[in-house]
């Protein structure tokens, strides 16, 4: 849930605080109103944070009762700000003139509170009324699926044949890479690995086929699950006991170890031992002895370092290998030590065939019938390489093989989310996915059900989904930190655990992207659990045949994405979607994206409709035109609104009116400007600009423009007038500005003077890329040489025109080498781009403990010779991209070096960096 009970208590509250002049007729409602809401969230969230198997039917109908009350009441407290709020500006005439024309508005918001509080006790009632005949027909205890779920994961790769090992399908190459860092470690001491990776990607099937290849190697082995609630008291005793258990029967060269007759007598005991005589029974067991230990799914640091406290000591060489879907624990299990820490991969194509046929058709065959191969690429594009979803789609398929099965075929392949929920071969495979998912805290567990909007294989951009989440109430606030900076954190803390895949960059002249998306079966996860619960409304053919009674958020997709669809079904497409928009109740929707780049013109014209709106992308629509315009400059709820990629060339001046936008993106546009009335958005932090067709047009910075005190990034801009440049000294809050100086403009020194004044008052800039329209060889931009208070938090610069050397402040140069400093540490640094650089640097050098979060690289070599000094100290370098002309022997070399200490990095279990050259 996004702005539902938790969001409406504060807005009542503020609502009261603001309008109590409007509303003493309808105060008590609203009191009880609030208090009945506050009751309710509290209820919301234990439900949130309670585990599936906790909650059962009848809760999670009266969940969803409550929380389509509180989307109602929130809409009832929005409609009120959209028709009869007073405005800041209104003076006693105007505000006597308010309360006169707003009075049947203001009866009306009275019935609806009374309403919304009958309907609230009427909930509660029928709530009682029924719990304690419910109460008879509930389980005695909840469901207890995850361990007997988690050892059928731990199954997924295993051959038919248990005896002929070599059958691993996509683990015995990564097996063997493993077990050689483990050897690499001499040293006597005891050593732990980590494997780390989304649920079912095999990690405990990895961790038993090293065991086993390392059979021989150790007198003493054990394989343990942790529980995610895993507590220092019975949950570490019964661990310890099953260490014990395991430790005197285990197998060594297929020999079953012979133990003496009083260690007999104590692992008799062993049901009678607390946790300290179990710890002290194992040190002993252990004692003069080699083991390896495997620890499975940990999920906390806290749960690790309890269990690590217990094991013994050895200086034999021993070994523990922990399994953890959550990237920082792997960390800390593995002492933050790259040479200790393994990635568990997904399976190759070629491995993922080979396993699905395997499944599906047979131990022993080796290729798929030709008439089913379109199924199996299907299937395999949405495993994309997880193999618990290969084992268990496969299985499933095993009794569909025959050509006369082909519909059943194409119907699981479509339905494969719904299957998951309802047919027994697949609810082990969601129950492990969902593990994670139920594992997250409140307001995470909604952010990752926001992903539920895009489509499968749609990459997203970071900084779109993070906006979003913002506008839509998702991110609280916190204090000491910006509603951004929580989003950061809260999609980092999802990328740690596996949620969310990072998908790299996408770098241009001027700009980075950062990507990230979803395993589709973590998506369809996400998709039934926002189905449930009124989250998200999808429209497209792979969701034909669902109906919606109150649309919340609506999301349509593209045909073209997903999967290959047949012609009959892409013909029957864009009826069925039709008649679904038309027959749909779009007065609740307060967030509406689409996927479709054509064929939007009936979702278009209607959206005069969508009154209560806060969210509206419409991304590369191309159907778009400006004539739609005129509906979006009334959606005066407005948060978030996105035309990039569209072909909108005139934007109105009564964008002004939406005065609580925060994001407006019109970048890949056909426009040239933007009017002047956005000075009066007060609230809006985000304006991305730009002409696709000419990428020179450059939108003019209004005065005025100091009012806009939120502001936090402007893009692609001009200053042309004194006044501008002295008004970026007074936003504060700017973190990001690309914006090109005038010279042609009589006031040129002046301008850059005062410009110059105001990046000293910038306390919070963070990206910095300016330049001017002039001949770009001459020394245009000296004038920056000398800031009285360079950025402190700077994490992006690029000059756009001629410089004659790097400015002193930034710290980069010695004599003619441009040298990174470990003395001024550029800490959050990621991507550094040196261009256009002519005889100076003639050396581009990086000291040790310099740039350590840097990824990506970009040199310039042109004709100069130019070398790289230090390249080892980069190591978080992801790329290095070089640029030269082709006969630049220097270049060649430098090309050359940089393959050779990639090379050695991957050698020495360290991540290796991908080295691109361009010749001119």
């Amino acid at each position: 849930m996004e702005r539902t009970a938790h969001s409406l208590v504060s807005n009542v509250g503020q609502l009261m605080g603001r309008e109590v002049w409007l509303l003493r007729a309808v105060g008590r409602e609203v009191v009880e109103l609030r208090d009945e809401l506050a009751t309710m969230n509290a209820v919301l969230r234990m439900q949130s944070e309670a585990e599936d198997g906790a909650v059962d039917h009848f809760v999670r109908e009266w969940m969803k009762q409550v929380r389509e009350l509180a989307y109602d009441a929130d809409d009832c407290i929005d409609l009120y700000l959209l028709r009869i709020k007073r405005r800041p500006s209104d003076g006693f005439l105007v505000r006597s003139k308010r309360l006169l024309v707003t009075l049947f508005p203001r009866r009306l918001l009275a019935g609806n509170i009374r309403a919304l509080r009958s309907r609230a006790v009427t909930i509660s009632e029928r709530h009682a009324r029924y719990s304690s005949s419910c109460q008879a027909l509930r389980p005695s205890a909840p469901f207890a699926h995850v361990p007997a779920v988690w050892a059928e994961s731990a199954q997924a790769l295993r051959p038919a044949d248990a005896d002929d090992p070599d059958q691993f399908v996509g683990i015995q190459e990564q097996a063997k890479i493993l077990v050689a860092m483990m050897e690499k470690e001499k040293d006597g001491k005891l050593q732990v690995f980590s494997i780390v990776g989304f649920g079912g990607l095999g990690k405990t099937t990895l961790a038993m086929e090293v065991c086993r290849q390392l059979e021989t190697m150790f007198d003493r082995q054990a394989q343990v699950s942790v529980s995610q609630a895993f507590d220092g008291g019975n949950d570490l005793r019964a661990l310890l006991k099953r260490v014990l258990e395991q430790i005197a029967t285990v197998k060594s060269r297929n020999e079953k170890v012979i133990m003496q007759e009083e260690e007999q007598d104590t692992v008799g005991n062993i049901d009678r031992m607390d946790v300290e005589e179990l710890t002290s029974t194992l040190k002993e067991q252990l004692k003069g002895k080699r083991y390896l230990i495997v620890i499975d799914d940990v999920w906390t640091i806290a749960a690790w370092a309890t269990i690590r406290s217990k094991m013994p000591k050895t200086t034999y060489g021993s070994r523990i290998i922990v399994t953890t879907r959550i990237d920082s624990v792997g960390k800390e299990c593995s002492g933050g030590s790259v040479c200790k820490y393994y990635s568990i991969q997904r399976l190759s194509l070629e491995d993922s065939k080979k396993l699905f046929v395997r499944r599906a058709f047979g131990p022993k065959s080796t290729s798929c019938p030709e008439e089913l191969k379109a199924s199996m690429n299907n299937i395999l594009k949405k495993c994309n390489g997880l193999p618990l979803a290969i084992v268990s789609i496969g299985s499933l398929l095993a009794s569909y093989s025959s050509p006369e099965s082909s519909h059943m075929r194409e119907t699981l392949c479509r339905s494969i989310g719904s299957q998951m929920e309802t047919n027994p071969a697949l609810v082990g495979m969601r129950n492990i996915i969902t593990l994670s998912f139920n594992y997250l805290p409140h307001d995470l567990k909604r952010c990752m059900m926001y992903v539920s909007i895009f489509p499968e294989d749609y990459q997203i951009s970071k900084d779109r989904l993070l906006r979003r989440w913002i506008a839509e109430g998702l991110i609280p606030e916190k204090r000491g930190l910006t509603l951004m900076e929580t989003a950061e954190a809260y999609f980092n803390e999802l990328v740690n655990r596996s949620m969310i895949d990072q998908a790299g960059c996408i770098v241009t002249y001027y700009n980075r992207v950062d990507l990230c998306r979803v395993h589709d079966m973590m998506l369809e996860v996400m998709v039934s659990k926002s189905i449930e619960a009124n989250f998200v409304s999808l429209v497209g053919i792979q969701y034909e045949g669902m109906s919606y009674d109150i649309v919340r958020r609506l999301s349509i997709h593209d045909a073209k994405q997903g999967r290959n669809y047949s012609p009959t079904e892409k013909g029957t497409m864009g009826s069925g979607m039709v008649n679904v928009i038309e027959g749909m109740n779009t007065k609740h929707v307060r967030s509406l994206t689409t996927f479709h780049s054509e064929g939007d013109n009936l979702l278009l014209d209607q959206l005069g409709k969508f009154k209560l709106l806060r969210v509206l992308d419409l991304e590369d629509c191309k159907d778009l035109n400006n004539k739609h315009l005129r509906y979006i400059c009334k959606m005066y709820l407005l948060k978030f609104l996105s035309l990039r990629g569209t072909d909108v060339s005139v934007m109105p001046p009564e964008i002004c009116d939406l005065e609580h936008l925060q994001t407006l993106d019109v970048d890949d546009t056909l426009l040239e400007t933007l009017p002047n009335s956005v000075i009066k958005l007060t609230k809006l932090e985000r304006l991305m600009f730009s002409n696709r067709k000419n990428w020179t047009a450059l939108r003019t910075l209004p005065k005025g423009i100091s009012k806009m005190k939120a502001l936090r990034e402007v893009s692609r801009a001009i200053i042309r007038n004194v006044e501008v440049a002295i008004e970026i000294g007074d936003l504060q809050q700017l973190e990001r500005i690309f914006v090109y100086l005038d010279r042609r403009s009589e006031q040129d020194s002046d301008i850059r003077r005062e410009f110059k004044c105001s990046l000293s008052k910038t306390s919070s800039l963070r990206w910095l890329d300016v330049g001017e329209l002039n001949d770009v060889y001459r020394n245009d931009m000296d004038y920056l040489m000398d800031l009285d208070t360079p950025p402190q938090l700077l994490r992006y610069l690029r000059f756009a025109g001629y410089i004659s050397r790097i400015p002193d402040w930034v710290h980069f140069y010695i004599d003619e080498d441009l040298v990174a400093r470990s003395a001024h540490k550029f800490r959050m640094l990621k991507n550094m781009r040196v261009i256009n650089a002519a005889k100076t640097p003639k050396v581009f050098s990086f000291e040790e403990d310099s740039m350590t979060k840097l990824e990506i690289l970009e040199l310039d070599f042109g004709g100069w010779h130019k070398s790289i000094v230090g390249i080892q100290h980069l190591t978080n370098l992801k790329q290095v991209r070089l640029s030269g002309y082709g006969n630049n022997i220097s270049l060649i070399d430098a090309a050359n070096e940089l393959k050779a200490e990639s090379d050695r990095r991957g050698r020495s279990n360290l991540f290796p960096f991908t080295v691109v050259v361009r010749y001119g």
